[in-house]
């Protein structure tokens, strides 16, 4: 059949002539939506195409747009939207330059190119707009987003370095349903014990204040301290009691914030980007980190922003995809997408989770973000492990910086089903990854693997940790 693109005929910017069918897309957000693989949550705010074959017609549309296009049809006004603004404004014309020619389709072409190397990612990650990427990712398939993202090197540091080629890192997540400190020591020990903890031991506090935040801060700390472990820790509590927290002089190694692609969608979170800018500058103040000074975490999920009725239309994805230039003006530590968190509403089964983790890494990846997965899903989703193994395999291969850690994948705070410290694991052995290089050479001199090779476990509990087990059992 013959088909060919036009633009604003019968009053849409957009119409594709596919045999003796016409097309029209209204816009470009309507264009980006309609040519996003299917899910619930697109399908639940009434922007999803409505066939297979529509689908594939706004992917071959949206195939023959320029790239300079979404830096004059912004998705959402400039002047309602402090992400738009960020978005334009600090976009990099020269970085852009060597693909400014280029047609979304040219793009992914020129992504999956030999001749494109991971230098030339990085220097052109400047000039792609988290808009570009979404487009991108909408015509690649699961084996795109991983050969790309795999070619995308992103490295951050604190007190070790995350992201280098050939590594795997892991959350070691040690939440308790009453924020329990023996039961979060034993949780620690657990994960440290199985080789997890090397991008951050992070806790959910199940209270949510000031005063427990620094109580964690400081559990975690006398740890970390203790037993001179080369990681950072984190309590995932709001930004502000982060800052208020280091105001009264607690030990605070990373500030941490969930973040949106719209303004709106961040001030029903509570903060703004003036607010991320100011706990970043008090936790820099502190200088903390030994080998680097990433000093925020940001944790984002398809679905935060029609969630809270601010994705101005958009399909779910490109608003996630506009959260990553938020998380990349602040020179994150760690940034993770908890995919499968908000529920089936937004992404129903095992193969639409599957999907939105490899184009959220992706996505994050080229954009110059150190992206990892939280590879989960609810209990009412229609998933199982079997998916979060398949996920996790893959985001493994994609070069994916880290994942969840849990005590048997399953979190009893939060409760949602995760990887477990076996999981992460499994991952580094069958794929030959390593821990950040800091942390491997700490995993040794503990005697914590017998093998870092091959990541053999010791037999034992290790003499340093041990002792203090002794000392424990002395007191009860």
């Amino acid at each position: 059949m013959n088909h060919q693109t036009r633009r604003r005929s019968e009053g849409h910017q957009f119409s594709h002539v596919l045999g003796a069918e016409t097309y029209g897309f209204k816009n470009l957000a309507e264009l980006m939506a309609k040519a996003t693989p299917a899910r619930s949550g697109d399908r639940l705010a009434g922007v999803a195409a409505a066939s297979a074959e529509e689908r594939a017609v706004a992917q071959m549309t949206l195939a023959e747009v320029p790239l300079k296009t979404f830096l004059n049809d912004v998705l959402v006004p400039y002047e309602d939207d402090e992400v738009t603004r960020l978005i334009i404004d600090e976009h990099d014309s020269e970085a852009f330059n060597p693909i400014s020619h280029l047609t979304v389709g040219d793009f992914r072409n020129w992504l999956l190119s030999d001749d494109t190397t991971p230098e030339q990612l990085i220097q052109a990650r400047m000039g792609i707009t988290p808009e570009m990427a979404a487009a991108v990712s909408k015509l690649m398939r699961n084996q795109d987003l991983i050969m790309v993202a795999k070619k995308c090197h992103v490295t951050t540091a604190f007190r070790n370095t995350i992201g280098l080629p050939g590594h795997f890192s892991t959350r070691l997540q040690p939440n308790h349903p009453t924020d329990d400190v023996t039961g979060i020591a034993a949780s620690m020990l657990d994960g440290l014990l199985y080789g997890s903890g090397d991008a951050v031991i992070g806790i959910n506090p199940a209270t949510d204040n000031v005063a427990q935040a620094i109580k964690l801060m400081t559990l975690m700390d006398d740890v970390i301290q203790k037993y001179q472990i080369p990681t950072q820790s984190c309590v995932l509590t709001h930004v502000t009691n982060t800052l208020e927290a280091i105001e009264q002089g607690a030990p605070v190694d990373l500030v941490f914030q969930s973040i949106g692609g719209t303004e709106a969608t961040n001030s029903s979170f509570g903060f703004n980007l003036n607010v991320l800018e100011e706990a970043q500058q008090a936790a820099l103040s502190l200088n903390r980190g030994s080998v680097g000074q990433d000093v925020m975490y940001f944790e984002t999920g398809q679905g935060s922003a029609l969630s809270a009725n601010a994705h101005h239309g958009l399909d779910q994805q490109t608003c996630e995809t506009r959260a990553y230039a938020v998380a990349r003006k602040f020179n994150p530590l760690l940034v993770n997408t908890v995919v499968g968190f908000i529920g089936p509403e937004y992404l129903f089964d095992g193969k639409e989770i599957i999907r939105a983790g490899l184009e959220d890494h992706f996505c994050g990846k080229l954009l110059g973000v150190p992206m990892g997965c939280d590879v989960c899903y609810t209990n009412h989703a229609e998933a199982d492990q079997n998916d979060m193994d398949n996920l996790l395999t893959l985001l493994g291969v994609a070069g994916c910086s880290f994942i969840m850690g849990i005590p048997g994948s399953d979190d009893i705070m939060l409760n949602y089903q995760t990887t477990s410290f076996h999981d992460a694991l499994y991952a580094r052995r069958v794929l030959d990854l390593k821990p950040a290089p800091e942390f491997e050479k700490w995993l040794a001199d503990m005697q914590i693997f017998n093998n870092t090779t091959t990541y053999e476990l010791s037999h034992g509990i290790p003499p340093a940790f041990s002792k203090s087990l002794l000392n424990v059992k002395g007191r009860v």
